[in-house]
């Protein structure tokens, strides 16, 4: 989602910038649902502008190095329409649930009082804190529509990320291009939460849903129904991520100018590094 620069540390140091950076969007996305659903403290619109921060926050931290996927639906896209090497599709991938996982068990940590006294037997009732449910574990929508729903959130995702991250479009400047893709994601979840949660990323839900099943949360994988709900925040958001970034590439990208327009440089020298 930013551009990158040659760095010491090559693939290794870029992996390190992916696990930092989904480490910090899921230490605010699952510590804000922890505080909100088991504490008692803030709603949904606190919901929605942590998980957005935590992006702004995210990308700010690895994009120098990575480009700050922090993703896996974005990595995949990447690589299909904008050269990313695929060599690097796992590694990344990898980094990023790792980030997720290590994250949602400090959440796990820190938040064990609250979620114990709210949630004792540790079941469906809380385990939203750190996965995603069809409906959000309440709202009459099964596994189909949250799948529909996750397709369509993370081609959204896609479509806006690729939008305002080419140069050949209008580009935000200033190094303003991580809070504005947080707001995407603050505008996803106040639009498109009800059905799915808008996971919209496979990293952040898995890694979370592996950290709640090894600390007590035997259903972790399953839904209300007990269907084995986990591969749908997976499948969904790599099919959709495609799709939004091919609907883009045929919609916008293809009749951009082969050239960025000039832009005037900022007066300030340390302004000019781009995100």
């Amino acid at each position: 989602m930013a551009q990158r620069f040659r760095i010491p540390g090559g693939l290794t140091g870029e992996l390190a910038a992916e696990f930092a950076g989904t480490l910090i969007l899921i230490l605010f996305g699952c510590g804000v649902v922890a505080q909100v659903a088991a504490g008692g403290i803030g709603d949904h619109d606190s919901i929605a502008w942590a998980w957005g921060l935590g992006v702004t926050l995210g990308v700010y931290v690895a994009g120098r190095i990575s480009g700050a996927h922090l993703n896996p639906a974005v990595t995949v896209a990447l690589a299909v329409f904008k050269g990313f090497p695929w060599r690097k599709v796992g590694p990344y991938s990898l980094a990023q649930l790792l980030g997720a996982f290590v994250a949602a068990l400090i959440v796990r940590w820190n938040y064990s009082e609250v979620l114990n006294a709210f949630d004792p037997g540790l079941t469906i009732k809380s385990q939203g804190v750190f996965s995603t449910l069809p409906g959000n574990g309440g709202l009459p929508v099964g596994e189909w529509g949250a799948f529909r729903d996750q397709v369509i959130g993370t081609a959204i995702l896609l479509f806006l990320i690729l939008a305002v991250t080419d140069v050949a479009n209008t580009p935000p400047a200033a190094n303003l291009a991580p809070f504005v893709v947080g707001l995407i994601v603050v505008a996803i979840g106040m639009a498109w939460g009800t059905d799915a949660g808008y996971a919209i990323n496979p990293a952040r839900d898995l890694g979370p849903r592996l950290a709640s099943f090894f600390t007590g949360y035997e259903g972790a994988f399953r839904d209300q129904t007990g269907y084995l709900y986990f591969w749908i925040p997976i499948v969904g958001p790599l099919i959709g991520g495609v799709l939004g970034a091919g609907l883009y590439q045929t919609l916008i990208g293809r009749f951009l100018p082969a050239q960025p327009a000039p832009v005037a440089e900022p007066d300030i020298p340390a302004q000019r590094t781009a995100v």
